[in-house]
């Protein structure tokens, strides 16, 4: 997740055309509001008022098969492999130290990781009712905590797939990461539908796709991260159980998608080529890879779930799409006006993510209070008194989720109007 800005103020992205006259400035907003408008939607589908009552687009696929909401991390995942490529290859440009800039990579690629895992953690003790302990002191909550922290998420995935594509990107050719980034793809849908899943009978991966509980990335999953058998906890995304959404095997499809990212901010970074004809190609290639994540899907799914390849691919291409038309828009138009909301998201995306995940946690699971007598979650009492008095659940829930986008973009509004960008 770098900030788009490379090694100038923040908000744009600038780089030198070549030509003979005096280089001019190019101002790429459209990639702050790319990711602003992303991350400005990954809050929105991630704090309804009620889980129960979401809008069909605002909700994930149930398992194979994609909505809007599908598209929203990948499309996070693949604007940060846009700026890493843009960013190093500034820092290339200046002769910076090699050793240096994988030194950055990592030490990036570290926090991000880091911060992931201790938002996953917090408040780093159990605030509901402990198993088997009628009555816990706090050391008990603790330890509890510890026997089920999540280690991977969503954050921990970008850290580990920006570090992995970046670091492919600075020691190979463009033609060697076609080559890397197809055995990854390819290798992948290997694993998932031709060996048999261990604990089967010796049944295939490509006749278990349906089964979530099952598949080899599920058994992975298990048999890495639940440490159960050990009596050390399980460790595995609480919704899953048997499967973590950010596992370990379905990490090798989101490295692919950083890995498009790189080669997308290759393309745009081709400062001799017209910004419009980098525009074109970069919608040309979308639509293509669109319809080869559609003809893919017919044998390995597109399933954000185990980020199949299809998904890989298909979702690139909507990125693709997406940041072409907003670029055409943004800066061949300079059609601006509507930008700034997102642009203020885009700036600060870690502390957006963070914040809001912390506050989450806060609000839909550590604060209670009591209300109509009964004891209720602090998001739940100010859903009921704010929105569900006057609006039907489906509407009342998708105010809340409004308000909360909203409220967190007065917070970034203010840091951004004090200049207070926090850069990984």
């Amino acid at each position: 997740m770098t900030p788009t800005t490379i090694e100038a103020p923040p908000a744009s992205v600038r780089y030198e055309p070549i030509s003979e006259a005096p280089p001019a400035r190019e101002r790429l907003l459209s990639l702050d509001v790319f990711r602003g408008l992303t991350v400005a939607g990954m809050l929105l589908v991630n704090n309804p008022g009620s889980w129960a009552s979401i809008y069909p687009p605002l909700e994930h696929a149930a398992w194979n098969g994609w909505t809007p909401t599908d598209l929203i991390f990948p499309f996070f995942l693949f604007i940060a492999g846009i700026t890493t490529q843009l960013s190093l290859s500034s820092r290339r440009a200046r002769d910076d130290d090699e050793a240096a800039i994988r030194k950055q990579v990592l030490r990036r690629g570290f926090l991000i990781f880091l911060f992931g895992f201790m938002v996953n953690g917090f408040p780093y003790f159990t605030w509901a009712k402990v198993d088997g302990i009628a009555d816990p002191t706090f050391l008990e909550r603790v330890v509890d905590r510890l026997y089920h922290w999540r280690f991977l998420g969503v954050l921990q995935r970008i850290g580990i797939a920006y570090t992995i594509a970046a670091l492919i990107g600075l020691r190979t050719t463009l033609k060697q990461q076609v080559a890397i980034l197809s055995g990854i793809l390819v290798g992948y849908w290997i694993l998932m539908t031709v060996i048999p899943v261990p604990g089967t009978n010796g049944t295939i991966g490509a006749l278990l796709l349906d089964r979530p509980e099952v598949t080899m990335a599920a058994w992975l999953d298990r048999f890495t991260l639940d440490w159960t058998r050990f009596g050390l906890g399980n460790h595995i995304w609480i919704g899953g159980v048997t499967y973590d959404p950010e596992g370990i095997l379905s990490t090798m499809g989101a490295v692919g998608t950083a890995m498009l990212g790189n080669m997308a901010g290759r393309w745009i970074g081709e400062r001799q080529r017209p910004l419009e004809s980098r525009l074109n190609g970069l919608f040309a290639a979308g639509a293509l890879a669109m319809m080869t994540g559609l003809a893919w899907h017919w044998v390995f799914p597109i399933n954000k779930t185990i980020w199949t390849s299809s998904y890989v691919v298909f979702t690139a291409g909507m990125a693709c799409v997406a940041l072409a038309t907003i670029m055409y828009v943004v800066d061949i138009h300079q059609f601006t006006r509507w930008t700034k909301p997102w642009v203020i998201y885009g700036v600060n995306p870690m502390i957006a993510f963070v914040g809001s995940g912390v506050m989450a946690r806060c609000i839909y699971s550590i604060f209670k209070v009591s209300y109509g007598g009964e004891t209720i979650a602090l998001q739940d009492a100010i859903y009921r008194t704010l929105f569900l008095g006057w609006l039907s659940p489906i509407n009342a829930s998708l105010a809340f989720a409004l308000s909360f986008v909203l409220l967190w973009m007065g917070i970034l509004a203010i840091l951004y109007r004090r200049n207070i960008i926090f850069k990984v």
